[in-house]
């Protein structure tokens, strides 16, 4: 593994007498610490989500003795966008990033990053994997886009999924490894590969700061192409049990061109092949549930779950043949919402599933109050869910917007606003289409009631005018020049 140095996080205490210490160890030790677990590419295909195939005990534990978001939804569906968004509190429009490429400290050079704000209250902040962007599997084991002034120290573990590369079987050689539809079955354990290096790294870092307020980051690879993952999770998902998604070509005229991604539909992927790429995603999603128990039994172990907040989270989901569409970049249903998880300190609702709609751009302002920090920074977009935490079923009119780019010669920008009930999407401010879905009566988005006139035409035009409100206000960062 390959680590940079950490600075102390108790530099700024270097000047404070020996008189004091005493008063500073106790206030530390009533500090919440925070365990922020990702999940890269990973869409509710768990068990906690009532999805039976890929068998999520840890991540359904969470669930049931905290707060599983059953409406979660990314501001970006790709890596870098999202992450970023979650990482500074901006929507993407702030930041200008929408691609795999753009540093945001080249954008607003001044923000202050969700780490960052957890070391000016005291904290100790670390990370181990992916959690700012870095490209998989191509940068594993490098710093890809981090940030160095959100951490103290960082670990970038580096695995046998990465040797292992050349033995991957590739339904899609025409596409890079990173957006493929491949897999592999490993016949090396977990503790060998990449997130199970991750585990071990996160655990030692938790171990050696028990005693300071601490805000650890562990980012795990899968379940992002090409999937890898020991070969005992595969054998929980029989390939009889996996079926494909049943696809029409008239499904590729449900909504505006710019609405599909995969191009040809399914990439002409075989049904074999296609119940083969879903069973290796069902058994990689199972590795990371593996994974991510480890981490909530070592916080147990440790005398630290009572005062530790935990929240997973994906950076966006994941389409597996819905309307013949593989991976992300799109605004369908099973790209835009992740799951969302939240147990431990500060979470009262426990064992209560939210229906409210909620973003990902939340996540800053709700790990900052939830520890009681001092000041949230003035830039931060999003809303604190503590009034959720609380209580699962507080009143709450947020709807959650979702955008995504594609690069024409001309780009055009997809904008997507999703209440409880409806999305509404538009291209190029509704230049290039509209879209109009009601998932009471039409969960798998069948029928565009964008092209049609009826009972929801007003519904369609207040979302129509809520997602430009909030566009307008999120185009600028407060404070940030």
């Amino acid at each position: 593994m390959e680590a940079i140095s950490r600075r102390s996080v108790l530099g700024g205490l270097a000047g404070m007498s020996l008189a004091a210490a005493p008063y500073v160890q106790a206030q530390r030790a009533k500090r919440r610490n925070v365990l922020f677990i990702a999940t890269d590419d990973m869409n509710n295909s768990l068990s906690c989500y009532g999805r039976p195939l890929a068998k999520t005990p840890n991540l359904d534990g969470l669930a049931a003795r905290g707060i599983r978001f059953d409406r979660a939804y990314c501001q970006y569906p790709l890596c870098s966008p999202s992450r970023t968004s979650i990482m500074t509190g901006l929507a993407p429009d702030a930041t200008q990033v929408y691609d795999l490429k753009l540093r945001f400290r080249e954008t607003v050079p001044n923000v202050i990053t969700l780490p960052q704000h957890f070391q000016r209250n005291g904290y100790y902040a670390a990370r181990v994997g992916k959690i700012y962007h870095y490209g998989v599997p191509r940068d594993i084991g490098t710093d890809g886009l981090d940030d160095k002034d959100s951490w103290n120290h960082v670990v970038n573990p580096k695995g046998v999924d990465k040797i292992e590369e050349s033995k991957v079987t590739n339904y899609t050689p025409n596409r890079g490894l990173g957006s493929s539809a491949s897999y592999y079955i490993s016949p090396a354990p977990d503790e060998q590969h990449t997130d199970g290096i991750t585990v071990d790294a996160t655990l030692d870092l938790m171990a050696k700061h028990r005693n300071d307020p601490f805000f650890l980051a562990a980012g795990f690879y899968r379940p992002h192409v090409p999937l890898i993952a020991p070969s005992k999770y595969f054998d929980k998902v029989p390939l009889s049990a996996v079926d494909a998604v049943p696809f029409s070509s008239a499904e590729m005229e449900i909504a505006p061109k710019w609405a599909y991604f995969t191009h040809p539909p399914n990439w002409n992927m075989s049904e074999q092949q296609m119940r083969e790429i879903r069973r290796a995603y069902f058994a990689s999603i199972m590795f990371v549930d593996s994974n991510v128990g480890k981490l909530l039994a070592g916080l147990e172990k440790m005398g630290l779950a009572a005062n530790t907040t935990v929240v997973f989270w994906s950076d966006h989901g994941y389409t597996l043949g819905e309307h013949g569409q593989w991976m992300k970049q799109a605004l369908w249903e099973p790209v835009a919402r992740v799951p969302f998880l939240m147990g431990g300190a500060g979470v009262e609702g426990r064992g209560k599933p939210c229906a409210r709609t909620v973003e990902l751009l939340d996540l800053y302002p709700t790990l900052s109050e939830v520890c009681g920090l001092e000041k949230l920074p003035e830039h931060v977009q999003g809303r604190s869910l503590l009034p959720l935490l609380r209580n699962p079923s507080a009143a709450w009119d947020h709807p959650a917007v979702t955008q995504v780019r594609r690069n024409a010669d001309a780009p055009v920008m997809g904008y997507s606003i999703r209440n409880d009930r409806y999305r509404y999407s538009m291209w190029n401010d509704g230049k290039e289409g509209e879209e109009f879905y009601d998932y009471r009566n039409d969960p798998k988005e069948m029928k565009n009631l964008a092209r049609e006139q009826g009972a929801h035409t007003a519904i369609q035009r207040d979302l129509a005018a809520r997602l430009r409100k909030t566009i307008a206000a999120r185009q600028k960062a407060p404070g940030l020049g």
